[in-house]
């Protein structure tokens, strides 16, 4: 049984004291490889140190973008950081991310979040790479900003928790749901959604060390724990745990152009 972890903060402060316990279960739980979106300057340097770790039965694939919590009175300068990584060809990346809007914290910098975004999505489209968006309270505007490109770029919407009609919405411009813990808890609609909708633009992520499934809410998650949300999907849609697996890893290994 393979599978894969298409959204994972594995060079966070909160995985690194035992990050070599964590790469093991992650490998005993089934994880062919887990995808690294990036945040801001900040993060650059552990998360590309983090690539030594690969493995054979494992690799671990950076993502290059500028998070919309990291824009502020620097961000333009922060875009420019990440174009260069972008440019530099030290690093293959699997995708612009992670980029898109967030109206949770602080709406001052609406205005900039929306131009960083859109100017992330012109580099996806030049550069022919697939996009993983952030939407937190925000995604009918990740959505509508998102229309002037379809048919030019792919991508996720990481962390997917919308409505129906949004969800629609998302499929219908060729992107795919990214699932991840919350789709264990009591009050998620996201197996019913899925069981309406099926797996074919489905990919599961974690966002380790954040949104850690049931049995582990309140404590730190971590990349293995995917299998749990694979358990709660394939439960959902009556489905054997290794095919769910099997059909949400070629989805990612599709997405990702991954091809090894």
């Amino acid at each position: 049984m393979r599978l894969i972890d298409t959204h994972c903060h594995l060079y966070s402060k909160n995985l690194q004291p035992d990050i070599d316990q964590v790469l093991e279960r992650a490998s005993q739980a089934g994880l062919s490889h887990i995808l690294l979106p990036a945040i801001d300057r900040e993060s650059h340097e552990s998360m590309h140190a983090l690539l030594a770790r690969d493995r054979a039965e494992m690799r671990l694939i950076p993502m290059m973008g500028v998070h919309p919590c990291s824009i502020g009175d620097k961000w333009e300068e922060e875009l420019e950081i990440a174009q260069q990584h972008l440019r530099n060809g030290a690093h293959e990346y699997c995708a612009i991310g992670e980029i898109g809007l967030d109206y949770h914290w602080d709406l001052s910098w609406k205005e900039q979040q929306i131009s960083a975004y859109l100017r992330q999505l012109e580099w996806a489209a030049e550069l022919g790479l697939p996009v993983a968006i952030h939407s937190r309270k925000s995604t009918h505007d990740c959505i509508k900003h998102l229309k002037p490109f379809a048919g030019r770029i792919s991508g996720v919407f990481h962390c997917f928790s919308g409505s129906m009609e949004e969800a629609r919405e998302i499929m219908d411009l060729g992107f795919y749901l990214g699932i991840g813990g919350v789709a264990t808890y009591n009050n998620s609609n996201l197996p019913e959604l899925i069981r309406e909708l099926g797996i074919d633009r489905v990919v599961l992520e974690t966002d380790a060390p954040y949104l850690p499934p049931v049995p582990h809410r309140g404590k730190r998650n971590e990349p293995a724990y995917v299998k749990l949300v694979a358990q709660r999907l394939a439960d959902a849609l009556e489905m054997r745990l290794e095919e769910l697996a099997e059909r949400s890893t070629q989805n990612a290994l599709r997405l990702f152009r991954i091809n090894h």
